[in-house]
């Protein structure tokens, strides 16, 4: 395969990175370009409108509130998940791995569906238990957190179970043979082996969760300066003909996205262990 490569004419190259280059352009950086465009013509006006509002503020902090929980919650479980599928062989281990890819699979309007078939008010499976504990999950933060813990759930699990294959068991057992006890070694031993992968997991949780629409949509209730995320922001917005203000918040969504994975590709070490350019 390697020859094969060399010996390909350098015009083929070009022409198949030109085409790569092309799709991207078409399918990513061109419409989040206009997103951006269109955000600020005319200036910082429309960012400064939307940061003026009670509501869309209120909306940005949800969404910055529900994106962090959830991101803490995939983080623990999700290292702890790619632990158990790596380093322990038992019954079911393949239906768990399935399981694992199922949020990637399923559309996020089903996720929210399930979620208010079995949390929701009296017709949930645990709605009146759970009401009569005073506790409401539907229609409040709670569900929300757990619609986008759902979809984000794989991110983490896996950026970690490929460097855990990697890396194997050799150092760890080393450590267990000189009296090292489980939580010692995943500290001193496993941990910094799979820093970075967990870093860039938990960059593609957050960015994740911030642009998550369908789930939430369905579980939250979409009440303005209560349950109003910001991705339902954009829609209300749009769909009132106040395109500058859907636009600036896509655009402030977009921005905390992309940068979360510009910042952790920059400064993550390549694989000779200096940094990536």
């Amino acid at each position: 395969m390697a020859d094969r490569s060399r010996r390909r004419p350098p015009l083929g190259r070009w022409a198949l990175r030109l085409v790569v280059v092309a799709y991207l352009g078409l399918l990513v950086a061109w419409p989040v370009g206009l997103v951006a465009r269109n955000a600020l013509d005319g200036g910082l006006a429309n960012i400064r409108d939307i940061l003026e509002e009670p509501d869309t503020v209120h909306a940005l902090r949800l969404t910055a509130g529900v994106a962090l929980t959830s991101v803490a919650i995939n983080t623990v479980f999700g290292v702890g998940i790619s632990l158990l599928l790596v380093r322990h062989r038992f019954p079911g281990r393949r239906l768990l791995s399935a399981l694992v890819d199922l949020p990637l699979s399923v559309s996020p309007v089903v996720v929210g569906l399930a979620l208010v078939l079995v949390y929701g008010g009296r017709d949930g499976w645990l709605g009146p238990t759970l009401e009569d504990l005073g506790l409401q999950v539907i229609f409040a933060p709670p569900g929300m957190v757990m619609a986008t813990t759902f979809v984000a759930l794989p991110l983490v699990v896996r950026e970690v179970v490929p460097v855990l294959e990697e890396i194997g068991t050799e150092q760890e057992e080393a450590a267990h043979s000189l009296g090292a006890g489980a939580w010692a070694t995943f500290r001193r031993i496993t941990l910094p082996s799979i820093r970075w992968a967990v870093v860039y997991g938990v960059a593609l949780s957050l960015a994740r969760a911030l642009g998550e629409f369908g789930a939430v949509k369905i579980v939250s209730g979409n009440v303005a300066g209560r349950t109003r995320t910001a991705t339902l922001v954009v829609e209300e917005k749009y769909l009132n003909f106040d395109q500058g203000g859907a636009y600036a918040t896509a655009f402030l969504l977009t921005l905390v996205a992309v940068a979360c994975i510009a910042v952790v590709t920059l400064v993550r070490p390549d694989q000779s262990g200096g940094r990536s350019p």
